[in-house]
């Protein structure tokens, strides 16, 4: 569990991390009900989720052995889909459970069957900075002849305290993408060529 803390010292968010890789499914750590939580199931939630997305820029990352070209793609992967769901009642804090749906390809320049993806989940105040990031690895290998897998990441327990019953989830938003490079953004920005664009 990874707590990120304000800087009042008020936890933002606390992230619990689990993932499943086609049709195998491997927990990394479990979430626990609390009292309370059990005790509410019942209650509506006091509003909307936080709004989710892919950050347009690192939706998608490619690495390549040398210059940018098909013979010498290594690795690639793209965010295909993204979902939230919350909890919160009354002035408790927003629970929100976040799922991120990957492919993730190995390409002919690929050194290996083994290579480690960087991904953050980012809470941001609507339309403002980002209030809490966190970054994580997933090892991906890839065997034989296949060419690309789909992965499902699960961020779990992210928790965004409310000052009062009038913040609602809409206040805030879910930003998740690759960690990626000032090269790698130009190049996603290119969209399907090869070629990085003129500056």
């Amino acid at each position: 569990m990874v707590k990120v803390k304000a800087a009042v010292g008020i936890p933002l968010f606390m992230f619990i991390r689990s993932v499943s890789c086609l049709a195998a499914a491997i927990s990394l750590s479990a979430c626990a009900n609390t009292v309370a939580d059990l005790r509410d199931g019942s209650r509506e939630n006091a509003g909307l989720c936080p709004n989710i997305f892919a950050l347009e820029d690192a939706a998608r990352v490619v690495e390549f052995a040398g210059e940018p070209s098909l013979e010498t793609v290594a690795w690639s992967a793209e965010i295909t889909n993204v979902s939230t769901s919350c909890r919160y009642l009354e002035d408790r804090p927003i629970r929100a459970n976040v799922q991120i749906n990957m492919s993730v390809g190995r390409g002919p320049a690929a050194g290996s069957d083994t290579h480690e993806l960087e991904y953050f989940v980012a809470v941001t105040r609507r339309n403002r900075d980002v209030i809490a990031k966190e970054t994580f690895t997933r090892p991906v290998r890839i065997r034989g002849d296949i060419a690309s897998v789909d992965i499902t990441e699960d961020v779990r327990s992210i928790l965004i305290p409310r000052r009062d019953e009038s913040i609602s989830g809409t206040n805030f938003e879910i930003a998740v993408g690759f960690s990626v490079t000032r090269e790698q953004v130009l190049y996603n920005r290119s969209g399907q060529s090869l070629k990085f664009p003129e500056l």
